[in-house]
């Protein structure tokens, strides 16, 4: 059960429109995950409508995937459900004394009633429930049980326990879950939150203990410290484990990116499997090994999941490294030629700099004598934005000798620039090929004076290509990067 479009959108600052849902939603349905759960229907007039609209995109490309509404105990959530046209609810009953007493001021019985009366309405109307125990890992474990007895009795066809604020550890889940998989003749699912670091380790534990289902999201994004992270727990399935998941492998990696995109969550570089680092080698001695034989420094081959191995360049950098760049770029080099540029590269790298393709493409220009015009010059960027304007910027390029001037809209400055940029090149390159995989700004300085790099990083079909601009101007340092970038891929 994904639900990167529940307990994912409830993450601080995370707001998505109906039409991000269901562009969501079908790359999870490629994918192949079994259940989404699309929202809660409760919450408002606009998260009912993307529910509704997730289900008619879904159906209207033939998936069958169950889409389920996240429900509290009470009729009018069930109500706004069925509203939706949703096939699933996922009942979600407080059952630790600290909800119960605290949060919903009732007691053990009350609540248990109040399950147990919505669990037979919702299958009076035809859904499938799935009940949760919420913060059941600080609840009375007999009481729990009684819980999902009850609720089972009254037609429940699946239950699951929610690690609310991830408190257990995996020898514990592994307990919990053996013994409620022994209990109980219904599916067992797994909800863990990671606010300890252990939501894939405890939903691991739980699968090999006899839970069947488990809760993840995309990226593991979700409140708090996130969820069981999708990506993490299919690969060590698959990989570690050896179980077959049913899961689209190499969809991984573009479902991390646009889930990633549209909730405007960056994804740690060090982050497993989808982070930016997980595939990238720098150190020489790495790289040596890797034209060897991948796995030497790899666990699995990028490919698998949709990613493509990277090698960077810095003062980390060796011989063998730099050989590689090198080659891809269709050049050979002296011993010499390969030692001054080895050298040159390290120097940067001691000085704090990120070394781009674009830099490294300069030094060997340089070393090698090979420098050339670029075909894009850029001769002059205005941009116009504020309190209620459109963004508008107007970009003048020299492009194979030919000025070219041309405005363009965005919802901010640099994509007002970027659109300016793109009707510039479209009668001299083919830019539906082209596309900005990352964009990302850092302050080198403080003050209101200070200066920023801004680093882009491109690309064109099999090519990636980065760059970076320094200076006080994140407008024009934008330009002057997205340039960069271009040039490199179209020359």
């Amino acid at each position: 059960l994904d639900t990167t479009l529940r307990d994912g959108e409830q993450t601080p600052g995370v707001s998505l429109s109906a039409e991000d849902k269901v562009e969501i939603a079908i790359k999870l349905a490629k994918l192949g995950v079994d259940i989404i759960e699309a929202g809660s229907a409760i919450t408002s007039d606009g998260e009912r409508e993307a529910i509704k609209a997730v289900i008619k995109a879904l159906r209207k490309k033939g998936y069958n995937t169950e889409v389920a509404s996240y429900c509290r105990i009470k009729q009018e959530d069930i109500d706004f459900a069925l509203e939706c046209g949703v096939y699933s609810i996922h009942l979600v009953v407080p059952v630790s004394d600290l909800h119960i007493k605290q949060r919903l001021e009732k007691d053990r019985e009350t609540v248990r009633q109040m399950a147990v009366e919505m669990t037979e309405y919702a299958k009076s109307k035809g859904l499938t429930v799935e009940i949760s125990g919420e913060d059941a890992s600080r609840a009375d474990f007999e009481y729990l049980k009684s819980v999902y007895a009850a609720c089972i009795e009254a037609g429940a066809d699946r239950i699951c326990f929610c690690d609310t604020v991830g408190l257990l550890v995996p020898e514990k889940s592994y307990e919990i879950f053996k013994e409620l998989a022994a209990a109980f003749n219904v599916p067992v699912a797994v909800h863990c939150h990671d606010d300890f670091g252990f939501a894939t380790a405890n939903t691991l534990a739980a699968l090999r203990a006899g839970a069947s289902q488990a809760h993840v999201t995309i990226n593991g994004i979700g409140e708090r410290a996130g969820n069981a992270s999708m990506e993490e727990v299919v690969m060590s399935l698959e990989k570690l484990y050896g179980y077959g998941t049913g899961i689209e492998l190499k969809n991984i990696y573009s479902v991390s990116r646009l889930v990633s995109k549209l909730t405007k969550i960056q994804v740690a570089p060090n982050k497993a499997i989808v982070g930016g680092n997980a595939f990238t080698h720098e150190a020489g001695i790495h790289v040596h090994g890797l034209i060897a034989k991948t796995s030497t420094y790899e666990p699995i081959k990028p490919e698998i999941i949709g990613r493509q191995r990277k090698i960077v360049l810095g003062k980390h950098a060796g011989r063998s490294s730099v050989i590689l760049a090198l080659k891809e770029l269709g050049l050979d080099v002296s011993d010499e030629q390969l030692n001054e540029i080895v050298n040159r590269i390290k120097d940067l790298g001691d000085k704090g700099k990120c070394v781009t393709d674009a830099d490294f493409e300069a030094v060997v220009e340089t070393v090698l004598n090979l420098a050339t015009k670029t075909r894009i010059e850029l001769i002059g960027a205005t941009i116009v934005s504020g309190n209620n304007v459109t963004p508008i910027s107007s970009i003048e390029l020299e492009i194979d000798g030919k000025k070219i001037l041309r405005a363009g809209v965005g919802v901010g400055p640099v994509d007002a620039a970027f659109s300016a940029i793109r009707s510039c090149l479209s009668e001299f390159v083919e830019f539906s090929d082209i596309k900005l995989e990352q964009y990302h700004v850092d302050a080198i300085t403080g003050g209101t004076k200070s200066l920023v790099r801004v680093q882009v990083e491109f690309s064109k079909n099999d090519k990636t290509v980065s760059a970076q601009s320094a200076g006080t101007d994140i407008f024009m340092e934008s330009v002057k990067a997205i340039l960069e970038s271009i040039n490199r891929l179209v020359k």
